[in-house]
């Protein structure tokens, strides 16, 4: 699906749910069947291939956001056992690559080797939110398989061991270099807003001429995420929108 050029006043509920799966949103659809085990992506591929020189995912992680934000935040990198902190920042953001396990559950491409999705989160976030991208990383490393990774989500959810998002949660993913889709690489550069699960209507989001979109998906993280996207790159380019 291409999205290019959209206008806000095509936003029907479908096409919303369409923009979010191609964003590639750290939620997880609790509904649904996992995609066929014969198909693309149907399993994980060779750790290696999702890793990354480490210089080249300081900077690719340090894209996510402007680098007045960005120059001055603690940058994760993904090793074969889990995140491990490059650069130690000093504003409280956490910049970070985030891979294909953090896609919807029955996301067809939940381990496509190809995903970057870089996001710069704030201390509010970075304190709450990124738990989240933390803890599925860790189990999918481990060789978890996609159904018992959603069962053990499921799990430390109704024990309370993954937390809200914090008042205030937000984070950038303004990367021109992203790659979220293999059917849409390059998404809309957005600013996204993690709150406790709210209704759309609480921000007037998804209506005609809002700039708000709701992920409203059912998702097993105790969060609605709210999409703004932007007219640039966080290198300060022109990008498409909407």
């Amino acid at each position: 699906m291409r999205t290019r050029n959209r206008r806000r006043s095509d936003l029907t509920p479908a096409s919303v749910a369409a923009l979010c799966a191609l964003s590639g949103l750290a939620t997880a659809a609790v509904a649904g069947d996992l995609p066929n085990r014969g198909a693309p992506y149907a399993r994980m591929a060779p750790i290696e291939r999702y890793l990354m020189e480490p210089n080249a995912e300081i900077a690719l992680a340090r894209s996510a956001a402007p680098s007045a934000v960005s120059a001055n935040a603690t940058v994760l990198i993904l090793k074969a056992q889990g995140y491990e902190t490059a650069a130690r920042g000093t504003n409280g953001f956490t910049c970070l690559v985030e891979r294909s396990w953090m896609s919807p559950f029955d996301n067809p491409e939940f381990w496509n080797a190809r995903i970057r999705g870089p996001v710069c989160y704030n201390p509010a976030a970075s304190n709450s939110v990124l738990s989240y991208t933390l803890w599925r990383t860790k189990r999918a490393l481990e060789g978890h398989a996609r159904e018992r990774l959603l069962e053990e989500t499921r799990t430390a959810l109704a024990s309370k061991e993954l937390p809200p998002p914090e008042m205030g949660a937000m984070s950038y993913m303004m990367s021109k270099d992203q790659y979220l889709a293999d059917s849409g690489p390059h998404w809309h550069s957005h600013l996204m807003f993690h709150v406790p699960r709210v209704a759309a209507a609480s921000w007037g989001a998804n209506l005609p001429g809002s700039p708000v979109i709701l992920d409203d998906r059912q998702t097993p993280e105790p969060q609605s995420i709210f999409l703004v996207p932007v007219g640039h790159w966080s290198d300060g380019t022109e990008a498409p929108v909407l």
